[in-house]
Order: C-alpha cells, then structure tokens, then sequence
C-alpha cells in the first residue's frame, strides 16, 4: 500500500492526514497503528482520513493510535479545515465536516493564503449519561465520586477493610465521552498509571477520555489529559471543550461568552460557552510535513489479523 500523507497538529494533539476523496483507504484501523509508532512509522497520535460526504463539504474519519475509530477530535478537525483549503480541495470558508459526532462548521482564520487558525462550532455538551454513555442511576453525573480502586485488607485483628481511591468528577459527551476531574497540581500525577483506571472504568462501556484540570485563576485552567486508545496526548479540543462545560457548571472559571483560556501540555486553546447553549473551539492548525509512504501488504494483513483476535 502506498500513500500520500501530511502530518498536522493542533497544540501537538498531532495526526497522520490522507486524502481519500477520490478512494477510500483500506484497512484504516491497521494502518493507523503502523503510522502512529514513531520508530517505525511516522509517529502520531492515529490517522485522519478527509472523506466525501453526501451531508457536508468533508467528512472526517479519525482512528486513534490503537486503531480504534473515534467519533470526533476537535483539533484533528481544524486541521481537516486546513488541509481542505491548503491543498486546493475547496475555496470554501466556513466548511462543513461530517463526523460520527455530527455535522461541524469550522471558520478559517486565513494569513498569507494558507489557515492559522480556526474555529469550530462544537455544538452542545450532552450530560445525559445514557448519550454520554455511562452506567449511572444520576439524572447528570456532576461533581461524583468515582472509585476507580477498591481494596480489600484483612487486618491484624481479622477484620476486613475496604480501601477506596476516588476522584469527583464531572461526565459530558462532545461528540465522544469525558470525565473532567479537578486537582491541585496536575504536573504531580501519574498518568500512566491513572489513565488507564479510569479509560477502562466499568461505568464507561465505550471507555472514557480523562481530563486532569488545575485552576489557574478566573479565566484560566491548565489540563493533560489521557485519550482512550492513545494515552496521554499534548492536546484534546473535545477535552478543552468538556473542561470548559465543567468550569462553567461548577462556578470554577469563565464566563458566558468570554472565550477561557484551556492550557494543555501543547499550547493554549480558547473555548467560549456562548448563550446559545454551544462551545465555540478556537486554536492553531499547523502542517509539519508532507510526505509518501509505503507499507508492506504483509504488514497490513498481519496488524489487521491481531486487532480481530
């Protein structure tokens, strides 16, 4: 299989890019686990193909690192708007992208002819656990506690105690499911070893994308955050939108209609939670390289045959 491709960031939250207007790509999931190594292959965070679509301008398919698809990726969508005008597939400005997690318009921010940056209108956030989804009996999952440890221990005096490590919480779909979790110092936390507890957490049918969130002052927060089927990423605007929603709900910071300042490991992100109930994603779009690449048939064959075990 061979194949022209760009490699695109926003914030770092960076994502090998094919055309596939004219052809589909096969075995998406296998190839996006070969590109995403960064020994072996290009080296990213999953693959994004730009797909027509019989609904929008684009449509827009995204597999995380592991092959997994995912339903919408807020910076991998800026970046679908600038390799759109940037390579001459449209002249149009705002575009519409089809997503598993509906129809988004994108406004480009044009400088010298090519996108800087860009806005996304990413719709409302969905607190009904059901569409998040998550197992609960809460009408909204806001501010719980989630137990993602629990420990028996028999005591010298043969008694048995139960040991829990909980975090509270905030859930909320934007397109894919978030739990926003508030701590003191998000540079002091282990990742490696949370993130999975919690992307994996049995109220989480679909898995979960975790965002750690410090409060900086009124109108600025910083946030790492652990992707399902990628890890801990430099970036997440679906992530930055989900931290907004729970600074706003809780009285922790921002206002309506003023753009918060969502510091990730990558960069700085804007999101502004308007009157119209929607969050409006704005940040940088940027094309490292481009490149051709060829993968091996056998190579293929043999990632796809392990992701069907």
């Amino acid at each position: 299989m061979k194949f022209k491709f760009a490699k695109m960031h926003g914030c770092g939250n960076d994502y090998v890019y094919v055309d596939c207007t004219e052809a589909p790509m096969r075995e998406p999931e296998a190839v996006s686990v070969y590109v995403s190594r960064y020994h072996f292959g290009v080296g990213s965070d999953g693959l994004i193909l730009v797909c027509p679509s019989d609904k929008a301008d684009f449509k827009m398919r995204i597999f995380n690192a592991d092959g997994s698809e995912a339903q919408m990726c807020g910076n991998g969508i800026r970046c679908v708007a600038k390799f759109v005008h940037d390579h001459g597939l449209t002249g149009r400005n705002p575009v519409v992208i089809e997503t598993l997690g509906g129809l988004k318009t994108i406004r480009m921010d044009i400088r010298d002819g090519k996108v800087a940056e860009a806005t996304v209108d990413m719709g409302e956030p969905e607190t009904r656990p059901r569409k998040i989804p998550m197992i609960t009996d809460h009408y909204i999952f806001v501010d719980q506690s989630l137990v993602i440890k629990e420990t028996t221990i028999v005591g010298t005096d043969k008694e048995t105690y139960h040991e829990k490590v909980f975090f509270n919480g905030t859930a909320v779909s934007m397109g894919n499911p978030h739990f926003v979790t508030f701590v003191p110092d998000v540079d002091a936390l282990d990742l490696e070893e949370l993130g999975p507890q919690f992307e994996h957490h049995r109220l989480f049918p679909e898995g979960v994308n975790t965002e750690f969130v410090q409060v900086l002052d009124g109108n600025s927060v910083k946030f790492r955050v652990w992707e399902r089927g990628s890890g801990e990423t430099l970036a997440c605007g679906t992530g930055a939108c989900a931290v907004t929603y729970a600074c706003m709900k809780l009285h922790k910071a921002g206002k309506i209609g003023q753009p918060l300042n969502v510091y990730c490991e990558g960069g700085l992100l804007k999101v502004t939670y308007a009157k119209d109930n929607h969050l409006y994603l704005t940040g940088p779009a940027v094309e490292a390289f481009t490149g051709e690449m060829e993968i091996p048939d056998e190579e293929i064959a043999k990632i796809a045959a392990g992701l069907k075990k």
